[in-house]
């Protein structure tokens, strides 16, 4: 029998008063042994003063106060860095926006107990899905799927996701010190580096709605950024040949007995 391992849910804030109480809500109804970190970033709204009462309530909820806005990779490695530091076994990262289903949480956190090094809530295997997305923020997600796949040769179908659990060890064997992305292509930068380091990356279909609360973060600037990394990354390999040696590793480790 599997050990209980515990769990933290990393959440980054920024101007989320219109939704944070009920994501903290929906979280503990279906994660009622986990507990909940809140990485807010100074939200003049304030969503760190609702996580404070929630907190009152109940003591499985912490907060994380930030001086200032300093993107969403930077958030989640602040809060990766205090639940290691609390001695947690498996970290969870998700929005606050009510686009990611909680319901979906047992399954990852499950996946990453039975050994995956991460599990990704995939929109893009079989029952995975986006409903009502527009077809402008639809096509961005595809293209930027595919795009990273093909440039950096990752048999992952969804790899922008930011909706994983990933397991404590396998964070702690990763650079976390060096992370370059702190927009969404941040995603992207954690499932190449932990690839390339041997981990076993699991997919579990989620269907992804339209944010319910709050305004959207993408922008210009965060396209471009994880565009020119993932660009950069890829024709480094080529160039190194860390593609080809990554992808031989992979072969071998499909074949063993």
């Amino acid at each position: 029998m599997l050990a209980r391992m515990r769990t933290l849910v990393v959440v980054p804030t920024y101007n989320e008063a219109s939704g944070i109480e009920t994501a903290l809500r929906r979280i503990r109804d279906v994660l009622p042994d986990g507990e909940i970190l809140v990485v807010d970033d100074n939200s003049p709204d304030g969503t760190a003063e609702l996580v404070e009462a929630a907190r009152a309530i109940d003591p499985g909820v912490s907060l994380l106060r930030r001086p200032a806005k300093n993107g969403l990779g930077s958030a989640y490695l602040a809060g990766f860095a205090e639940g290691l530091e609390r001695g947690f076994d498996i970290l969870v990262e998700m929005d606050a926006d009510l686009s990611h289903d909680p319901l979906a949480l047992p399954a990852l956190v499950s996946a990453a107990t039975h050994g995956a090094d991460v599990a990704i809530g995939s929109r893009y295997v079989a029952g995975g899905s986006t409903p009502d997305w527009t077809w402008r923020r639809a096509f961005l997600s595809r293209w930027g799927n595919r795009y990273a796949a093909l440039a950096l040769g990752l048999a992952v179908n969804d790899s922008t996701s930011g909706y994983r659990a990933y397991r404590a060890d396998a964070l702690r064997r990763l650079d976390l010190g060096h992370v370059r992305a702190y927009g969404y292509g941040f995603q992207v930068e954690m499932t190449y580096r932990l690839i390339n380091q041997g981990g076993r990356v699991v997919e579990i279909p989620v269907a992804f709605v339209d944010r319910r609360a709050g305004e959207s973060k993408m922008s210009l600037p965060i396209v471009l950024e994880a565009f020119v990394l993932v660009t950069g990354w890829g024709v480094r390999d080529v160039v190194t040949g860390a593609r080809r040696r990554r992808a031989a590793a992979a072969h071998r480790r499909r074949t063993l007995p």
